[in-house]
């Protein structure tokens, strides 16, 4: 087994959200994701918008969800950016939640062999100063 290298160690800036990302930022105060529902259309929307990606309406509410998703896509990267030299190799991943919006992330604590599209991961909290915290994802324990 190859353990990557992970980007835990960087130092990371605080979030300065903008109005309408506020309420997932400070969520993840508790270690909570919540993701915003449209209410018109029925469906989630990730990234924070003003405005639903489905109706163009501000019907919008936030609702929190396990976190818990399935790998549809990553990267192994080798050559980072300047602010993430030396932790190569990392991985970076897209995760599909269960409630069907894609979010990426970093993946930590999986190694190289084990990464895979239709891994299940969880939520991983890696702090910022501020005390809010930033969403990776770890592979999800196997029963």
């Amino acid at each position: 087994m190859t353990m990557p290298n992970d980007t835990l160690g960087v130092p990371r800036p605080d979030v300065a959200p903008y109005s309408f990302s506020r309420p997932f930022w400070e969520a993840t105060r508790e270690k909570k994701v919540v993701i915003q529902y449209c209410r018109g259309s029925g469906r989630y929307q990730f990234y924070p918008r003003p405005t639903s990606i489905y109706t163009g309406t501000r019907d919008l509410e936030w609702r929190e969800v396990s976190g818990r998703g399935t790998i549809f896509s990553y990267t192994v990267v080798q050559r980072a950016p300047e602010t993430f030299r030396g932790h190569e190799p990392y991985i970076l991943g897209a995760v599909t939640l269960d409630v069907g919006v894609n979010v990426m992330a970093d993946i930590v604590h999986c190694d190289l062999d084990r990464i895979r599209v239709g891994l299940p991961v969880v939520p991983f909290w890696a702090p910022l100063p501020n005390g809010t915290h930033l969403l990776l994802f770890q592979p999800a324990p196997t029963p």
